[in-house]
Formats: C-alpha cells, structure tokens, sequence
C-alpha cells in the first residue's frame, strides 16, 4: 500500500499573520479504494473537488509568502468542511451520483476514514494556524478558498465570487468592500450559500477560537484553466494584504455562532 498523505502544507513566512486554507483542493483516492465504484470522470466534476482552488492558492500563497494548507483527498471520500457527526460527512448521493464505495460503509470504516484523513487535515490547520499566531505574536488571518457551480438544477448563477460567513463580521465586510470596489463583479453575501454551518472547518477552527477569517467561494468557470487562475490571483492578492494588514484583524474576539451554543 502506497502512502498517502491526506494534507499538504505550503510552507510561507508564518509571521506575517495570514494562513490560506483549500478544504477541497484536490480529487485524489488512495489507490486501495480505487474509484468508490465510480467512473474517472465523475472525479472531474465538483462533487469530487473544488475546481481551480488548488492553482489558485498556490499562486496565492507565492504571492502573499503565506502557508496554506491543501486537502490532498477528494470529498467523495469524506468531507474535510464537515463536523464529525454530520451526516453527509460522507456521501452516499452526491448532487445525483450514487457512490457503491460509501454505501453500505461499516462504523469500523466510518472511523477509519475519520482517523486517516478527516483528522490528520484537520491537525494540519490547527497546527499551522497556532504556529502563525507564535510566529507573529498575534492570531492570524485566516482564508478560506472554495469555488461553486456556474449553474445549479439548471439556473445560472450570477455571482462572480461570493463570501460566506456566519457571524464574525471583521473580515466579511471589508472584504466584500474591496471585492466590489472594481465595479466589474457581482459578489455573493452568504449567496449561493449560508457560511453557518456548525462543525465545518471555519466553525471548528476559527469561530470556536475567536479568529478573524472569510471563505471566498470563486465561480468554476472564472478559474478552469490557467488564465483565469492568473487573473484571479492578481485580483485576490492585493485585497488579502490589505485585509492582512489591519490591525483589527490580528485580535481574539469571540463572536456568537448562528448554528446555536457552543459547546464546552
């Protein structure tokens, strides 16, 4: 059996206080579980991954000099920006397409799939994150960087990018601020989705602790090949800095979730 590391860590100058983060980076499989019973091509479509974010933050992470941590599994296997007692943690039917591989799936392989992916991405982040905050004396920054469908059940969606959030407001308004200051993009607020979602990974990681943070979706077709990669990175990158550079965005400050109590 092949290793198969579930995470990969971009190194970056951890001082500077911002950490980049790709849930769904990448569509891969460990060569055990070959396909889940689907065809290769459904490993090309946005159920298996997030298209464009790997490009997109590599070249960010250059750019900014920031670490990032990528997902390095596809989420057909189980769902990094999940809680562990989400039910669609893993998918049996992912937007029409039945998965053979999850579906009957054992506790013993629930938790199997727990302890070698969902957990050790999940200590990537945390570990990368409190190295920041030592290295810079201060919380980081934290982005997250998800892309979505152009089209979904068959209506267009008119959002070039979107942030989603659900209830610290620091970074999200600034952030959509300058993201509109060009004029020439439509910017989702919580559209085509709601950023409160308890258990994912900004609730674990950044709500929880108080840190300042946003999840930038892009829309797939802006960022399929490498020009739109190009131009999206040169469009994020000095928005990141700018946000990266307020102070009030370096600070622990816990904010209420909209998914209920915290617990503990």
């Amino acid at each position: 059996m092949r290793h198969f590391s579930p995470y990969e860590i971009i190194d970056g100058k951890r001082e500077k206080g911002l950490v980049l983060l790709a849930d769904h980076a990448m569509n891969r499989l460990p060569q055990e579980y070959g396909r889940l019973g689907l065809a290769d091509s459904v490993f090309e479509r946005h159920i298996a991954y997030d298209i464009g974010i790997e490009s997109l933050v590599r070249r960010l992470s250059a750019a900014l000099e920031a670490p990032a941590v990528l997902g390095c599994f596809s989420r057909l296997l189980i769902d990094p920006n999940r809680g562990e007692d989400d039910p669609t943690l893993i998918m049996k039917i992912s937007d029409g397409a039945i998965v053979p591989g999850n579906h009957p799936i054992t506790d013993e392989e629930w938790q199997n799939r727990l302890n070698r992916f969902h957990r050790p991405y999940h200590e990537a982040v945390s570990q990368t994150i409190a190295e920041a905050a030592a290295a810079g004396g201060k919380p980081p920054l934290v982005i997250s960087l998800h892309s979505f469908t152009p089209a979904w059940k068959g209506i267009a969606r008119p959002w070039h990018a979107a942030v989603l959030w659900d209830n610290d407001p620091r970074a999200v308004f600034p952030l959509i601020e300058k993201l509109e200051a060009a004029g020439d993009i439509i910017v989702g607020n919580n559209e085509p989705y709601d950023g409160a979602l308890r258990g994912d990974t900004m609730y674990r990681h950044c709500m929880m602790p108080g840190i300042a943070h946003a999840l930038i979706e892009v829309r797939q077709d802006l960022i399929a090949d490498a020009a739109g990669v190009a131009a999206w990175a040169e469009r994020l990158a000095p928005i990141l800095a700018e946000l990266n550079a307020m102070p009030a965005l370096h600070a622990y400050q816990r904010h209420p979730s909209r998914t209920g109590a915290y617990e503990g």
